[in-house]
């Protein structure tokens, strides 16, 4: 073999699916792939154009292999496109985990949790409830605003023991206390 000539290819011949959308006037589509026709599920509406990535995801095997597109409008133009398959990822690389040092706020936060119940009536039958756990108290200022500043190691260390049910529907706030 000299250095222009062309090694032969032990790879199969290139077997690239055919999808053809055709477009009709009122927008519905039809499509077919390799030539039999790919009808909606029973039930579903016919196809149109925002059914395309559906019609593609199924001709490509959710976009593993190639596939060759033939778009038919309805006014005679014909639009073709080659999608290729996304890249193959390979498999990550399994993480060693470090040794951890863990210090002790961090056990006690890891410890089997207390629940504790907290009750309230007075709601909408099937509302949202938020229920929140207070950080902190403020005063509203002479024209009725509140401020408050948070520090971020409450959110770790604890509150001050209060929590609210509030109720999304009927407004309903229940105070209780955890202690």
């Amino acid at each position: 073999m000299n250095k222009h000539s062309v090694p032969e290819s032990d790879s199969s011949p290139v077997d690239l699916p055919l999808v053809v959308l055709t477009v009709a006037l009122d927008g519905t589509m039809t499509a077919t792939i390799d030539g039999t026709e790919y009808e909606p599920e029973p039930g579903e509406a016919a196809w149109t154009r925002t059914s395309f990535p559906q019609i593609i995801d199924h001709a490509s095997a959710d976009r593993t292999r190639a596939i060759r597109v033939e778009v038919h409008e309805v006014d005679g133009s014909t639009f073709t496109e080659v999608l290729a398959a996304r890249p193959r990822r390979s498999a990550p690389e399994p993480e060693v985990p470090e040794p951890v040092v863990e210090s002790r706020a961090a056990r006690r936060r890891r410890a089997e949790p207390v629940l504790v119940e907290i009750t309230g009536d007075g709601f909408v039958p099937g509302e949202d409830i938020s229920c929140a756990l207070i950080l902190t108290r403020t005063d509203a200022a002479a024209d009725g605003t509140a401020r408050a500043l948070l520090d971020t190691n409450q959110l770790t260390a604890g509150a001050d023991g209060t929590v609210l049910l509030v109720g999304h529907v009927s407004g309903r706030v229940v105070t209780r206390a955890l202690a």
